[in-house]
């Protein structure tokens, strides 16, 4: 049994988004069980789907935090969540994975999306602006350095990051690609699914092209089914 969590949203399109990721996992492994569940704003909750589970028989569920950043969702909210779960399934074995993080495959699903956008490889007059959340956490963000510098590995691209939430702005980063030589700006979104920050990106540079966030992409369910995978390998060998 694998149960997703998504973050959840207001925008509906991200919900939408985490289902078809969902929908794409059951279909390369039908004979496993997965469920998706939301940290907040829609539902199924967690709770909810993790009742669901205890009563539908099941002795052991494993968790994979649908994040791209071990923050406080990872660390503190979700495994709150599951011990007090567990207090009333005490039947029920929780699990939780690692986060998705910055996975090699992911960056590479987001080069996907930008050479769909019309990202040229060759090009040395392009810069790719890689936006993320953003976070209080210095650590945090410097991880979305090393995604650029991944995503643009081979390339003639120049790159550099931004955030949705904090400094440095979209509009600060296109500045520091045009002091670079770059002609043409493409946004590259470091984000599972679009929502309501993808939007203040778009918003605060409408002319600019942005490609797709990752979505669901095929190499997102493999890291998923290998974080499912090593989790419950882990929780096996605990057991014997």
């Amino acid at each position: 049994m694998l149960i997703a969590v998504a973050h959840g949203s207001r925008d509906p399109r991200s919900a939408a988004t985490m289902s078809a990721v969902v929908a794409e996992i059951a279909a390369a492994r039908p004979e496993l069980t997965v469920r998706l569940a939301f940290l907040d704003l829609n539902t199924p909750s967690v709770e909810q789907i993790v009742d669901e589970v205890a009563e539908q028989g099941y002795t052991h569920a494993v968790v994979v935090p649908l994040l791209l950043g071990s923050a406080f969702h990872a660390r503190v909210d979700l495994p709150s969540l599951l011990a007090s779960a567990r207090t009333r399934h005490p039947q029920l074995q929780l699990t939780q994975a690692d986060v998705l993080g910055t996975d090699a495959r992911l960056i590479t699903a987001v080069r996907t999306r930008a050479l769909t956008a019309g990202a040229d490889p060759t090009d040395n007059r392009l810069g790719i602006a890689v936006a993320a959340v953003g976070s209080s956490s210095r650590e945090a963000n410097a991880r979305t350095t090393t995604v650029a510098r991944v995503l643009t590995t081979g390339t003639a691209w120049h790159t550099t990051t931004c955030f949705a939430t904090t400094e440095p702005s979209l509009t600060q980063a296109v500045s520091r690609l045009r002091a670079r030589g770059a002609t043409r700006v493409l946004v590259a979104p470091w984000f599972l699914a679009p929502g309501l920050l993808t939007d203040r990106l778009c918003a605060a540079e409408p002319n600019l092209v942005h490609a797709n966030t990752i979505g669901a992409h095929p190499l997102l369910a493999d890291v998923i089914l290998d974080r499912y995978a090593t989790a419950h390998t882990a929780a096996l060998d605990l057991s014997a």
